[in-house]
């Protein structure tokens, strides 16, 4: 290595990130290593004008901001620096960057992708009830879906829920649930505190009912899906972790982070289909995440607590890339 560390520090140091990080970072680095090996290059030691040249043909090619920064993100994490900083705190790399944002400036949507009233609303009926009897399938998608907006989590914090007692705590009478991930987990990002990767969950509208509208809202309850789909798999699972496989023959192992996305966006699908509509184009599981806090805070919660129960370190992030204007489709529905 180009600090004469030894490979196994290397792995351990390496160990840092995540394993989907560590796997992208090494497509992108052996992409620039090519690039330098036709230019007789050394990688982790070429100049700056080299990896700026480089991003250069990235941005003339027709890459966007966010897949050349990962570049940038994986040549930093290899090479070896100029002085103490790495490649993309560079100055002059700071400024490029500016410039490819300004030249090529990210767009998000400011509406809704899908809309989330009529996903509910497929979800109190067949295919995805009566949650009891239904093909385990749809216990699962529904069980993802409806945690991912009651707790406004990444896929990622999710996907390392374990049924655990230690980890997974329902209230008696199922009146709430306590989350946590495993305790092996890194989240993405680091909250405050280390308690704060917990979370809690609260039933709605418990038996007995009142009304059909109680009865309904019942059926949206995160506790009692949760409840439902630890009982209806407890008999085939093959681990702690919460999302287990459900097809054979992988039937019970843990689940893989990109199926647990496949389930939130499969769950909106069928909602769709399911009310004679066609999906939209581009709906994304971590749509989930913007949708939800924009509903909450529409709601009256505090963008402190939606943050909170995001990890998000500053309202900064929200306002910026999640929230949406949930009212802008009813508006247009009623005109």
């Amino acid at each position: 290595m180009a600090r004469g560390l030894p490979s196994n520090v290397v792995a351990t140091i390496q160990s840092a990130r995540a394993a989907s990080t560590r796997g992208l970072y090494a497509f992108k680095w052996h992409a620039f290593e090519l690039w330098c090996q036709e230019r007789e290059l050394v990688p982790f030691q070429c100049s700056i004008v080299d990896i700026l040249t480089f991003l250069q043909e990235l941005f003339e090619r027709g890459l966007s901001f966010s897949t050349i920064k990962v570049y940038l993100a994986a040549i930093s994490a290899c090479h070896e620096g100029f002085g103490g900083l790495s490649p993309g705190a560079h100055p002059l790399t700071t400024r490029f960057m500016k410039g490819v944002r300004r030249l090529k400036p990210v767009f998000r949507p400011t509406v809704p992708p899908w809309d989330l009233c009529m996903v509910l609303g497929a979800l109190c009926a067949p295919p995805f009830e009566p949650l009891e009897s239904v093909d385990i399938k749809f216990v699962s998608y529904k069980t993802a879906l409806l945690l991912a907006l009651a707790s406004a989590k990444r896929v990622g914090d999710l996907h390392a829920l374990s049924v655990h007692p230690s980890c997974t705590q329902f209230a008696p009478g199922d009146t709430k649930v306590t989350l946590c991930p495993n305790a092996t987990y890194v989240p993405k990002v680091l909250p405050m505190s280390y308690s704060s990767l917990a979370f809690e969950l609260n039933s709605f509208s418990p038996p007995p009912f009142t009304s059909e509208v109680q009865q309904r809202l019942h059926m949206l309850c995160p506790v009692r899906a949760l409840r439902t789909y630890i009982n209806r798999t407890q008999d085939f699972r093959r681990c702690d972790q919460l999302f287990v496989c459900f097809a054979k023959p992988v039937r019970g192992r843990a689940l893989s982070k990109q199926r647990l996305s496949h389930w939130v966006l499969e769950a909106i699908s069928i909602a769709y289909s399911s009310k004679g509509m066609d999906l939209p184009e581009g709906v994304r599981a971590h749509s989930t995440r913007g949708i939800a806090t924009s509903w909450a805070l529409f709601k009256g919660v505090p963008v402190g607590d939606i943050c909170a129960a995001a990890s998000w370190a500053s309202p900064h992030t929200f306002v910026r890339f999640y929230r949406l204007d949930v009212l802008a489709p009813s508006v247009a529905h009623a005109v």
